[in-house]
């Protein structure tokens, strides 16, 4: 039995459809935290439970008889993540799971500027402190993030970014694939696997390849990150998720997000999704 927490969200529930490409849905089950909105794995004859970090007392039934558990990392920027996913390690533990996957980061690190990688960090030590097999599923950047961070490129044919830095800007679908081949086929490996795609380009290589993308010049603004931070909160966002969103930049400075893995590639068979694949197709 396979159990795949947070299959209602684009990562795992993308995981979740490779898996029954490969898989008999009696093998799988999905375990959410609203099971109202997995009504489409109902339809297909998936066992849908209940499952909140949140909520201790969901999670013993949640995990019951699973030999692997896809562990989504919280997704809240206010939450603790860290206590969170502590909670759920330590009822997976309880319920006898066999091996725990958990979707963590490719710049998963202590120091890093990156709020989350530090809390992916803390939760790969947690797991390694657990005692149950475990694997860290190290995910690159997702790459449809970009469109967010380089703001209204398309209109503007501008990007202003605070630092910049190499990221192995990696297709959250094909990060999402390679989760779904490694439950099926048991090829797991004890501690992080690091999923990444094939290039490191900075955000000046990014604009160079939009501007290939949509067949005009695109220019990129390296600008003091205070005044980025400030044009961001005139713009309407909060500024503690602008400066949450400065990490990124900060961290990609600093290199944690520049190294790139062929194992993403030798999983699907094929070479990951560029930039420009993502860019060509993200919504006008």
């Amino acid at each position: 039995m396979i159990v795949i927490t947070g299959a209602t969200g684009p990562l795992n529930g993308t995981t979740t459809d490779r898996l029954l490409d490969r898989l008999p849905t009696g093998e799988v089950a999905v375990a959410v935290r609203d099971p109202a909105k997995a009504q489409r794995f109902t339809d297909r004859g998936v066992e849908v439970r209940r499952c909140d970090y949140a909520d201790p007392a969901s999670l013993p039934a949640a995990f019951e008889g699973a030999d692997q558990l896809l562990l989504v990392s919280s997704s809240d920027p206010g939450a603790d993540a860290v206590g969170l996913h502590a909670t759920a390690i330590e009822a997976a533990v309880a319920a006898g799971v066999g091996r725990i996957l958990y979707t963590s980061h490719q710049g998963a690190a202590l120091d890093s500027p990156f709020v989350p990688a530090r809390g992916h960090a803390a939760t790969e030590q947690l797991l390694a402190d657990s005692g149950v097999a475990w694997t860290a599923l190290r995910n690159g950047f997702y790459a449809h993030s970009l469109d967010m961070l380089m703001g209204p490129w398309r209109d503007t044919g501008t990007v202003a970014v605070p630092a910049d830095g190499p990221v192995s800007w990696t297709a959250r679908e094909d990060a999402a694939e390679a989760a779904a081949v490694v439950l099926a086929d048991g090829s797991a490996v004890d501690g992080p696997m690091t999923l990444t795609a094939s290039a490191t380009p900075t955000f000046a290589d990014v604009v160079g390849i939009a501007s290939t993308v949509i067949g005009r010049p695109v220019d990129l603004q390296v600008v003091d990150p205070d005044e980025w931070v400030a044009a961001q909160v005139e713009a309407g966002r909060p500024e503690l998720l602008a400066r949450f969103t400065l990490g990124i930049f900060l961290a990609a400075h600093e290199g944690f997000f520049a190294g790139t893995d062929p194992q993403l590639a030798t999983i699907l068979g094929r070479e990951p999704r560029t930039v420009a694949d993502v860019l060509a197709d993200a919504p006008r």
